[in-house]
């Protein structure tokens, strides 16, 4: 799939590229936030490292994309469990109507999003279109739609987690 331009190549070329204009403009909204500087290198880090992969497909064997991509998925996953833990002792309510439970989602879709990337030369294109779909829809969905789907990412991301170590060993 890396390098190809037809079909599922130009698709997945496609999808980086909207996931690029969608972390830059995440990037842009947190202006107004207390924390902005934090939450603006958040999102500008994935926005360029998908629009690298969407310009160079190929570009996820380079050894500095792949360290900048696990450094940056390790430190969203250390403030998705942070996040998380927090919103578990405090959140009176939805997750989503609670500021924390917003930014840990985003957590969530930046760190899928990059190992999508970094994973995307062994992975089937059948396997990521699902991925993109169901997380795409994620993003203008229902509480109740969005809980649904998540259920339905999960179970997807293990699939796609367990066929990635057959593939490697």
């Amino acid at each position: 799939m890396t390098g190809s331009c037809s079909g599922p190549g130009r698709l997945w070329r496609l999808c980086n590229l909207l996931m690029a204009a969608f972390f830059g403009l995440a990037a842009a909204v947190q202006i107004n936030d207390p924390d902005a500087g934090l939450w603006i290198v958040v999102y500008v880090v994935p926005a360029v490292l998908t629009l690298l992969v969407g310009l160079n497909p190929s570009i996820t064997d380079n050894v500095v994309w792949r360290s900048l991509s696990d450094l940056h998925s390790a430190a969203c996953l250390v403030g998705t469990i942070a996040l998380g833990c927090s919103l578990f002792a405090y959140a009176k309510s939805n997750i989503l109507h609670e500021e924390e439970g917003r930014e840990l989602f985003g957590l969530v879709i930046i760190t899928i999003w990059m190992n999508l990337c970094r994973n995307s030369a062994k992975t089937s294109s059948k396997e990521i279109a699902i991925i993109m779909l169901n997380t795409t829809c994620l993003m203008g969905w229902s509480d109740e739609q969005l809980q649904s789907t998540s259920i339905t990412l999960i179970f997807v991301l293990k699939v796609l987690h367990s066929n990635i170590f057959s593939l490697l060993y």
